[in-house]
């Protein structure tokens, strides 16, 4: 394949500062991970590629944290490396994730996942149009000199296309149904941390239906965040799910996403049954517009499976 693009000239400079600072905090933390590698092996892991994707890299992000609907796209990126062995978020990444987390020269938030080039040209060879629109239209803002290229994207026959979307669509649905019938179990016997994390997996599992329905790639996250913003540039409707602008609906989803977690194992973590209600609200209105949107792209499918198009 042809190489990427590595210019960021359509972003302001703050902006390109800003992703200079993250890609300096990756290698930093990687590094300083790879101290500890066990083996010889693990000690020759390598960052191969590091590459925007999203909204900031096709020049369509929005950045409007202090207006009424108080949003900010996120940066996506894709760190390519060069073993499985370090993919392994919780050894090799977890501090980075943290750092840019917390850096004051970093006021944009900053999703990444990790693969190898194995994975990535795997998944291209399958056609997952996820992978295939990260190299159509990424930036890379790393590329180390010699390294494997990319392999020309295959694209899945229609009928491929078809079959994939319908698997996801009845796995992912079934199990948001199973979460949502236990989470109403939960809140009805007062078992309100129990109810909290299993709405946490019906919102999880409801944004990596979406996904999978129209990538046939859904990020191996739990955390709720990460795949609102990547849902939520595939269909611009679900950003009103999750109202914004009013501190106590921000911390609402906030307390969510921390349910993953918390919600088992913290004895500092609380909600009510007012809160549960709520977020149970927001989620039906997530699993209407999930539902509709995957209906309505399987039907694209079909019809161009009728025609071979």
């Amino acid at each position: 394949m042809s190489a990427m693009r590595s210019d960021l000239d359509h972003l302001p400079h703050g902006k390109q500062r800003e992703l200079q600072r993250v890609t300096e905090i990756l290698f930093e933390e990687f590094a300083d991970a790879m101290k500890s590698a066990s083996s010889p092996k693990k000690k020759d892991g390598r960052i191969l590629k590091i590459i925007l994707f999203g909204s900031y890299a096709r020049g369509n992000w929005v950045d409007e944290p202090h207006t009424a609907k108080g949003y900010l796209s996120d940066y996506d990126l894709l760190i390519v490396v060069n073993q499985q062995s370090v993919v392994d978020f919780a050894t090799y990444w977890y501090r980075a994730e943290d750092r840019l987390m917390r850096d004051p020269g970093i006021k944009t938030p900053v999703n990444f996942i990790v693969h190898t080039m194995d994975e990535v040209n795997n998944a291209l060879a399958q056609g997952q149009y996820f992978f295939s629109d990260i190299i159509k239209e990424g930036i890379a803002l790393y590329d180390l000199k010699g390294n494997t290229p990319f392999i020309t994207p295959r694209p899945q026959t229609p009928d491929e296309a078809l079959a994939t979307a319908v698997k996801h669509f009845e796995q992912r649905m079934e199990g948001v149904q199973s979460a949502l019938e236990f989470y109403a179990f939960g809140l009805n016997g007062a078992r309100y941390n129990d109810a909290s994390f299993m709405l946490h997996q019906a919102v999880e599992r409801l944004y990596a239906c979406l996904l999978l329905v129209e990538t046939n790639y859904s990020p191996s996250t739990h955390s709720i965040k990460f795949l609102r913003s990547l849902a939520e540039q595939i269909d611009s409707e679900l950003i009103a799910v999750w109202p914004r602008e009013a501190k106590h609906d921000r911390r609402l989803f906030e307390l969510l996403k921390r349910a993953y977690v918390d919600a088992r194992y913290s004895e500092h973590y609380t909600i009510t049954a007012e809160e549960l209600v709520w977020l149970g609200e927001r989620a039906e209105i997530l699993r209407t517009l999930v539902e509709t949107r995957s209906r309505e792209k399987i039907e694209q499918l079909r019809a161009s499976a009728l025609t071979g198009i």
